[in-house]
């Protein structure tokens, strides 16, 4: 065993003459070939300064293995099968760039529409300025310069290929070359054009000084290999492998764990290529190991790296019971079981991703608005955990899931490291769910701290507060400013409000950008109805027409209120009215955080959704109000009421360490812990309604319409079924409370 590993070494000469015979294959548990036109020149450069590139990691093949492993040529490669000798455990990129660059395959590079030739430039190379000397050509100009030696020899350009067609030919090319520049300087001494001559002559040295170079590179250079004896089992093969790319540069674990399986017979990559069309919606490049991160949190509630080996079939995992006593458990007893549970998983993930889509669940309309692509592991296996539930306790878990997601985008809290996070949040939500009293603390920091958002600064899609902000306004049911109607959600974009035009010419850096300045809309809509027009011109336009109602209702449902819609048709529109309509329409984001993600409106009907979400505005108007009529003072707060409040606050101020007791000694703090009642009870007490008759005219009003206001809440907040009465009384108080708080 220690002879088969062995380190040995090969000359160039004899690597280029293997992978023109075909005699290297690929298993198919690595990675396709996917270096760029640079990275191959690179390579090219240290191969012809006589850089070492590392060890190649190699095993004696035969039939029943290449078949095993399911080995295929190099990228490239055209021959027959015959030659096959060695299978490439390490080392793909570097020999599948080699064969690529010395024997010239008339393919495209992956991903590249054209075949890349590559050339040395004689004189940059001689001069050691390697920025130059090492180039490569994807215009006809490179097929046609090929064909062409004469116009090699002018250009100084040698082609690699050369190298790839062996020793006679390497000869007459450098013999070619040597000829053209001596007779070049033949003919210019004949001219008496001693600068000519010169320069010539200079070629005819460097070709002779490149000639050894080169020659003494293909003859001599070594390129270092391993080569494991063909007997070796495929067990011990991938064993062998894994520990070696473990201490170098490493395949993602997905490669590893595919290596791993091979010998038990399961080709993972065949299982992943059956079920990626499933989840192409999502766009990453991880989404593989996000199937086996799936299946370990739901196995074993763990998903780092070194805990996905656990899932390899028999494999045993060192387990400490709660005595302390240790024993090893087996996680997945055998391939049928694995198979089971990458369906389930994959299941999982797919079930996850519509509702991620949907609309009305969290409105991410494309792959690109996704808060974060690395929550989805935890997010499905929690979708999978609680579609194990009984169909009674499905709706408060999906309402306990909700909290999380959003606490998580809106705390950026998947932005780092997210492994131990999945895991963590996976079973902190699960025991919520299973205990009410046990809300995580992301929750509360959540719910303490949005309001703290600056969301002027972002201005970048792809970051989770700017996508979280336009999911928000897919779920609010932007309607489109030309048609009126709810878009399909995959044909929107996000525009300017105020376009990016005014903004480059008024406005300092990306302040346009902000997503408050940005909102969903079909590009049909930005086109044809702003078009580069200042708000002040196309909203006058829009309600000319449709009409006031009409237009109010579609900047409605864009978080654009009925001040904002005044700042923007201000004339002129200045940069002092541009930073008004983004302060207001913050504001007007924050308060749809609270009523739609905070206190959940989102899990109701969308005509429900609305009201709450009304009535949301009306209670932070009564909060308000009182905080302004009792100039901040708490002092004055009717002590029955302050009673229940200074409960309620101390069990939060217990249960929420992020809560601050100082801050909340004050009045405008402590009325968040108000409810409907309590408003009521302040604003119709005897020694304070003065401060409230002038607005409200009618106690005995007031109380009607408090309680009308009231019951339609309770019925939408506790999901009681509201009769038509509760309903018109209900929608009749939400507007006499909006015409008096104005």
């Amino acid at each position: 065993m220690k002879d088969a590993q062995k380190p040995d070494h090969v000359s160039l000469n004899t690597v280029v003459s293997r992978l023109k015979e075909g005699r290297y294959v690929i298993p198919d548990f690595q990675r396709e070939f996917e270096w760029k036109p640079l990275d191959i020149a690179d390579l090219m450069r240290s191969i012809f300064r006589d850089y070492y590139i590392g060890s190649l990691l190699l095993w004696k093949g035969k039939k029943e293995n290449f078949e095993a492993l399911a080995c295929e040529h190099v990228y490239g490669y055209k021959g027959s099968d015959s030659n096959r000798e060695h299978i490439v455990l390490d080392g793909q990129q570097r020999l599948t760039a080699m064969h690529y660059a010395f024997l010239a395959p008339e393919i495209p590079l992956p991903r590249r529409k054209k075949r890349y030739l590559y050339f040395i430039r004689v004189d940059r190379f001689i001069n050691e300025d390697d920025e130059e000397a090492f180039i490569y050509d994807w215009t006809r100009h490179g097929p046609k310069l090929l064909a062409n030696t004469e116009s090699q020899y002018e250009q100084h350009l040698f082609p690699l290929i050369v190298v790839g067609q062996g020793g006679f030919e390497l000869f007459k090319w450098f013999q070619g070359y040597q000829e053209y520049w001596s007779k070049r300087q033949a003919d210019a001494k004949a001219e008496n054009d001693k600068d000519s001559a010169q320069r010539a002559g200079q070629q005819v040295d460097n070709g002779k000084t490149f000639c050894e170079l080169i020659k003494s590179i293909t003859e001599q250079y070594q390129i270092a290999y391993i080569e494991l004896d063909r007997d070796l089992e495929l067990a011990k093969v991938c064993d062998i492998f894994t520990k070696i790319n473990s201490t170098g540069i490493q395949l993602d674990i997905f490669d590893l764990m595919n290596a791993m399986l091979k010998p038990k017979g399961l080709q993972l990559k065949n299982l992943y290529r059956k079920s990626k069309s499933r989840l192409e919606f999502v766009e990453t490049a991880k989404m593989n190991i996000y199937i086996l991160q799936v299946m370990s949190i739901l196995r074993q509630a763990y998903c780092s790296p070194k805990y996905l080996y656990y899932l390899i079939p028999g494999q045993p995992k060192q387990v400490r019971d709660s005595d302390g006593a240790q024993r090893q458990e087996i996680l997945i007893p055998d391939v049928a079981d694995f198979e089971v549970r990458w369906k389930s998983a994959v299941e999982a993930l797919e079930s996850a991703i519509k509702m991620l889509k949907h609309p009305h669940e969290y409105g991410v309309s494309s792959s690109q608005y996704l808060p974060y692509i690395s929550i989805l592991p935890a997010f499905a296996a929690l979708q999978s955990y609680v579609s194990n539930l009984s169909p009674m306790k499905q709706q408060s878990a999906q309402r306990k899931i909700r909290h999380w997601y959003w606490a998580s985008v809106f705390t950026k809290r998947y932005s780092g490291a997210v492994e131990s996070k999945s895991t963590r949040d996976f079973l902190d939500v699960c025991e919520w769910i299973s205990d009410e009293k046990e809300e995580p603390t992301l929750i509360g920091e959540f719910k303490q701290r949005f309001r703290n958002l600056d969301l002027r600064k972002e201005n970048k899609r792809g970051t989770s507060i700017y996508n979280g902000i336009f999911n928000l306004l897919v779920l609010k049911g932007a309607r489109d400013w030309a048609t009126g109607k709810i878009p399909q959600y995959d044909d929107l974009d996000d525009h300017h409000i105020v376009p990016k035009s005014w903004g480059k010419k008024h406005l300092k850096g990306k302040a346009a950008d902000t997503i408050l300045n940005r909102t969903p809309l079909t590009s049909g809509t930005n086109r044809h109805v702003i078009h580069d027009s200042p708000p002040n011109k196309y909203l006058p336009e829009m309600i000319d027409a449709n009409g006031e109602a009409e237009v109010r209702k579609m900047l409605d449902s864009h978080f654009i209120s009925a001040k904002a819609q005044a700042i923007l048709m201000r004339n002129p529109f200045t940069p002092d009215d541009f930073d008004a309509f983004i302060e207001e329409r913050q504001k007007t984001i924050l308060d749809a955080i609270q009523s739609m993600l905070i206190q959940s409106s989102l899990e109701l009907p969308p005509k429900l959704r609305d009201l709450d979400q009304q009535i949301g505005q009306i209670e932070l108007g009564l909060r308000n109000l009182i905080n302004t009529a009792l100039s901040g003072d708490e002092g004055l707060i009717p002590t029955n009421v302050s009673a229940k409040v200074d409960e309620r606050l101390e069990h939060a101020l217990k249960k929420n360490i992020f809560l601050d007791s100082d801050d909340h000694s004050e009045l405008e703090m402590q009325l968040e812990y108000f409810d409907m009642r309590e408003l009521q009870d302040t604003i119709t007490n005897r020694s304070l309604w003065e401060r409230f008759a002038k607005r409200f005219s009618s106690k005995e009003a007031l109380i009607t319409k408090f309680g009308q206001l009231a019951e339609l809440r309770n019925g939408i907040r506790h999901s009681r079924s509201i009769d038509e009465v509760t309903r018109k009384e209900g929608e009749a108080a939400i507007l006499w409370f909006q015409k008096a708080l104005g």
